[in-house]
């Protein structure tokens, strides 16, 4: 079974962040872990995952355009996503600066596809997602680890 890593990155922090998350996906059993920019995202890679872990900095509170492209792009297979387990994770240039209405965002896209949402578990930080300000540091790549860790034991529970 396949989980998906898709992040949209311009400095380098969200896709550190994203490499993070696929070392927790990849701790599970198996579980193939994809990483991918969403430039190189195909559709296939939306039907072939049973768990997709979105991410991007925060570009006016939002999810970058590159990134919502993909789920613009790939809507005619919505139906075909109902049930797969979705999470997102983002990164902001200040402390301020609108990380969590960015994994909103995603989130929202990641409902409409029907996909099953869950945050980052309660021994990391118990809310919406994994979200740093800069590089992440050490306590967030910990954090991250958790969030895939997560979402592919969820994959392999629901989809096994």
């Amino acid at each position: 079974m396949q989980v998906l890593i898709m992040y949209y990155s311009k400095g380098g922090n969200t896709k550190k962040l994203a490499e993070a998350i696929a070392k927790g996906v990849s701790e599970v059993e198996d579980i193939n872990c994809v990483i991918k920019h969403v430039k190189d995202v195909t559709k296939e890679d939306f039907l072939n995952s049973y768990g997709i872990i979105a991410g991007s900095p925060v570009y006016f509170g939002t999810m970058a355009a590159e990134m919502k492209e993909v789920f613009d792009k790939f809507v005619g297979i919505r139906k075909k996503m109902e049930g797969k387990i979705g999470a997102a994770f983002a990164t902001s240039g200040d402390a301020t600066g609108g990380k969590e209405t960015t994994i909103f965002s995603i989130i929202q896209a990641m409902l409409i596809y029907g996909m099953i949402i869950v945050g980052d578990p309660m021994d990391a930080t118990g809310h919406y997602g994994v979200a740093c300000t800069g590089a992440p540091d050490e306590k967030t790549i910990s954090n991250a680890i958790k969030l895939g860790k997560r979402v592919a034991n969820l994959v392999k529970k629901l989809w096994s």
